[in-house]
């Protein structure tokens, strides 16, 4: 079955949109590991990991990682499974149980925020980064 033009000008569309909503996440994420890394570390201590500080900026690095496969499609597939796990990780490590006796609930809706963004990127994983703007590297085709 063949696709007419409009169809792919609309999904091409759709997926680089798509990425780059996903860069501007992690790279929120990232910003705020490096402005505010003593506040991160804090919390990363508070969970009760050591070394809080270098996880901050080895999870800042594993961020820009994440960034760049979104903006240039490379290792597009290997980075969504990676930040999939990664994502429900941090839902588990920093927004479960134990984490929601704020009377706002924010925590709770943290918690459930990261499970569709890893369904996300586990389709992504799945149908790729698309034709447009996309480096071909990467392992899993």
């Amino acid at each position: 079955m063949e696709q007419s033009i409009e169809n792919v000008g609309w999904k091409t569309a759709a997926l680089l949109l798509a990425r780059f909503i996903m860069a501007a996440l992690f790279a929120m994420g990232l910003v705020g590991k490096i402005v505010m890394s003593g506040m991160m570390a804090d919390e990363i201590a508070k969970a009760g990991f050591p070394l809080p500080m270098l996880l901050n900026w080895l999870a800042a690095l594993f961020e820009l990682g994440m960034v760049l496969a979104f903006l240039t499609g490379a290792f597009f597939r290997e980075a969504n499974i990676l930040g999939a796990i990664y994502v429900v990780f941090l839902a588990f490590a920093f927004h479960f149980v134990s984490h929601w006796t704020d009377a706002e609930g924010l925590n709770f809706g943290a918690f459930v925020s990261h499970f569709p963004m890893a369904a996300g990127m586990l389709f992504a994983a799945v149908h790729g980064p698309g034709q447009v703007l996309t480096l071909k590297w990467g392992w899993l085709t």
